[in-house]
């Protein structure tokens, strides 16, 4: 799949409110074509300086865009990650086996809710990874369709310039998301009963039909794709993502209408 189907399709497939967050790709290739199909005699003319002013213009206004964006979001993460470790040790202090006020029905009810939140909150991070991926691929590809038609020499000095920017640095976020799933670990042990967990995978499957999980499951897909070693990976190509099949295959479960039986 070329470059921007893939971009056009990511965007219908995020969060409403971050379609317009993405590089804006087709922008960026009308500029290329109108600088590539200047005539050799007009490459010192005004014009074509003009056109070459405006593309990096527009590259640096999208790395703001993109920085601005993806702190913004980072800040929200960082807020609500810690907002649930509070919410669930007050479910456990005050209706858990040895809490203030210990209640089966009242604990169980309050930890379905933590789940369904648990559930969305980590596949938002998982989509802002996924964002930071396909933004930064985006402006490797642009780059490189700007030096090949152009013959500049932009995308080495650029890309250098991209990877220390805050929307590529993206550790922080792989870290909340690990936490995020041991605390899934945490609250909801292996050692439950069977019954309760079964209850519970279909209750995440109910959250995936409802919520962004869906979405999520095509964002995993994705980063497997785009950042996968092939014939044509290069050192301005994003590592491999080796992501472990038992993980695609059980967010692809949980995304099926199938009930667990």
């Amino acid at each position: 799949m070329k470059f921007g189907k893939r971009l056009k399709q990511q965007i219908q497939e995020t969060l409403p409110g971050w379609r317009d967050k993405f590089l804006s790709y087709k922008d960026l290739k009308k500029l290329v074509k109108l600088i590539s199909s200047a005539s050799p005699m007009m490459s010192g003319s005004l014009e074509y300086g003009k056109a070459e002013a405006e593309f990096v213009y527009l590259l640096n206004n999208e790395i703001d865009k993109f920085n601005a964006f993806f702190m913004e979001q980072e800040e929200d993460f960082i807020i609500r990650h810690k907002e649930l470790q509070q919410r669930i040790g007050k479910v456990i202090d005050t209706w858990g086996s040895n809490g203030s006020q210990p209640s089966e029905t009242d604990y169980k009810e309050e930890m379905a809710m933590i789940r369904k939140y648990i559930v969305d909150f980590h596949g938002e991070m998982v989509l802002l990874m996924n964002y930071s991926n396909i933004n930064y691929t985006g402006l490797a590809k642009i780059l490189k369709k700007y030096d090949k038609r152009t013959g500049g020499l932009l995308r080495s000095p650029y890309i250098q310039k991209v990877l220390h920017q805050p929307f590529f640095t993206t550790d922080l976020i792989s870290k909340l998301v690990k936490e995020c799933e041991s605390t899934i670990d945490s609250v909801f042990p292996p050692c439950e009963e069977k019954t309760s967990n079964q209850l519970g995978e279909r209750e995440a499957i109910r959250v995936a039909g409802e919520g962004i999980f869906r979405n999520t499951v095509a964002a995993l897909l994705t980063m497997q794709e785009i950042r996968k070693g092939s014939s044509t990976y290069g050192r301005f190509s994003l590592p491999p993502l080796n992501l472990p099949e038992s993980d695609v295959t059980h967010s692809l479960q949980l995304n099926s209408p199938i009930a667990i039986p």
